[in-house]
């Protein structure tokens, strides 16, 4: 059978009793130890040098620690006693069960129950670590508390369903708890989603109820705030960071699968579900997020806290709260985060509404940033464009973004795409006013374009020949002045009108001399 441990003061109590001049049967019932373990501890003591005359001076604390060394160096060590004898023999069901994922206490369990096996936890556990290799659970070292207001332990925890009156259903609610790492005074915003909009506005009622802004956040790892998880180099979501920014907080995210890291959220979590939130019944979650409220301020706030022994709220009121940061006086405008092609109408698409990029950035993909009142975008880390924030359905162009022969066309531009034609000719601009001269010039915006592209072909001495023939004929067709400009003579410039040369010579007509009055009268 395994021995059972004396401890120090039964130790001092044997021999104190035997200093007293009593029997080690006497010793044996007063100490309730064996009569053979009381004369073992005499007999290590007396070797050590106690004398029976000389009194209870002499019991300390280097004696005891002698004839504790003395009696149990003796012993079968703690890793090889009679437990661990039979352990070993139950060796393969134990790894067994060890590779199936069980725990050691249900290991214990299955011991008794289907080997008749009864041993000590602390042996099975050594037994485990040391015979079949399961990881030991290291040590920790507690950290001292931080100064008052500086950190904020924030963690993410299912809590159960609740009915949504807006859906007609019961959704999964989340609970946001914000606990101060000094005082452990919390806040509780209950949510739906785990989406950093809904996250920030928890933040921002956290900054209310506490009345202030606390300088460190320690969040859980969740997708909202931390993209990339890493023990040494986390990368967190811009948004986020650019929200703490603005709020005057630093971001110092836990590790993933180490809740040591913020032990004081991580146990409010099951606190919170089973405290306040088990057994309640909540019209929607806006009562629910009332009634968090209150039983912050009034249950968990005034209760005496298991570690400090204090009342939080009143420890937060009295020391925490006049450290913080000032509370934020306007609520927080969340930017939308994104990243968009520009397209070959020299556009992107942020938020289902439509925004002009310069025209050298075609195809390139940028980065855009859109607040409640403007959006700018970035190439490579360089603002090159902001617009003002439009509605979804909208469109946001600035002309100078086009490349100068398409801006007109894009924006309507009536009066740039007269300019443009009159700056080739005065002709032309004529044709060209008289063109879009109607009730819908937009449409004909197109036969410009066209008149524009014959200057091109063909010069625009050729064409604006071609449009003042057109006007004198009071003809304003595109079409005709093109089948003018391609059936000219191109060795010299078109005349404005007919020449006299290419008249038909006259068959019939009289010479002037027989209409000329004569000396008689008629015949």
């Amino acid at each position: 059978m395994a021995f059972r441990e004396v401890s120090v003061v039964v130790v001092r109590e044997i021999l104190r009793l035997w200093l007293s001049g009593h029997g080690y049967r006497s010793i044996a019932r007063l100490a309730m130890v064996d009569r053979k373990s009381a004369r073992r501890y005499v007999q290590a003591a007396v070797a050590a040098g106690l004398d029976r005359e000389r009194g209870e001076g002499q019991i300390t604390e280097e004696l005891l620690a002698e004839v504790v060394t003395r009696i149990r160096g003796g012993r079968p060590s703690g890793d090889r006693g009679p437990s661990w004898q039979v352990l070993l023999e139950h060796k393969a069901f134990i790894a067994e069960r060890l590779e199936k994922g069980l725990t050691v206490v249900r290991i214990g369990q299955d011991l008794a129950r289907l080997r008749g096996v009864e041993v000590p936890s602390r042996t099975l556990y050594r037994f485990c670590e040391l015979e079949c290799g399961t990881r030991a659970r290291r040590a920790t070292v507690r950290l001292s508390d931080p100064e008052p207001g500086f950190e904020l332990q924030v963690d993410l925890g299912r809590m159960g369903l609740l009915h949504d009156p807006e859906v007609g259903r019961d959704r999964v609610c989340h609970a946001l708890v914000f606990t101060a790492a000094y005082s452990r005074h919390m806040f509780v915003w209950l949510t739906f989603s785990q989406a950093l909009p809904a996250l920030i506005e928890g933040f921002e009622a956290a900054w209310a109820f506490f009345g202030g802004v606390f300088r460190v956040v320690i969040p859980d790892n969740c997708k909202a705030i931390v993209d990339r998880a890493d023990p040494t180099s986390p990368r967190l979501n811009e948004a986020f960071v650019e929200y703490a920014q603005a709020r005057g907080f630093l971001v110092d995210p836990a590790r993933v699968r180490h809740p040591r890291d913020k032990a004081r959220v991580e146990r409010a979590i099951g606190y919170v579900r089973r405290s306040f939130f088990a057994g309640e019944e909540f019209r929607d979650i806006f009562d629910a997020r009332r009634r968090a409220e209150r039983w912050c301020l009034h249950t968990a706030g005034q209760r005496i806290h298991g570690t400090t022994g204090r009342r939080p709220a009143e420890v937060f009121g009295l020391q925490e709260q006049p450290a913080l940061l000032p509370a934020p006086e306007r609520p927080y405008d969340l930017p939308h985060y994104a990243e968009a092609k520009v397209h070959r109408d020299y556009h992107i698409e942020v938020c289902r509404a439509l925004y002009s990029v310069p025209a050298a950035y075609l195809g390139c993909r940028v980065k855009v940033r859109a607040d409640q009142h403007l959006v700018r975008i970035y190439h490579h880390g360089v603002l090159i464009k902001t617009h003002p924030r439009t509605a979804p359905g909208g469109r946001s162009t600035d002309p100078a973004d086009l490349p100068p022969e398409k801006a007109a066309y894009a924006t309507r531009d009536l009066e740039r795409l007269h300019r443009a034609a009159t700056a080739h000719g005065t002709a032309i601009g004529e044709v060209a006013r008289a063109v879009l001269a109607g009730p819908l010039p937009w449409t004909r915006m197109r036969r410009v374009y066209r008149l524009l592209g014959l200057v091109r072909r063909y010069g625009a001495d050729r064409v604006e020949a071609a449009c003042s023939r057109a006007l004198e004929l009071e003809v304003v067709d595109v079409g005709l002045i093109a089948r003018i400009v391609e059936h000219a003579r191109e060795d010299h410039d078109l005349p404005a009108t007919s020449p006299a040369a290419g008249a038909l010579p006259l068959r019939f007509a009289r010479p002037p001399g027989e209409f000329a009055a004569g000396g008689g009268g008629a015949r």
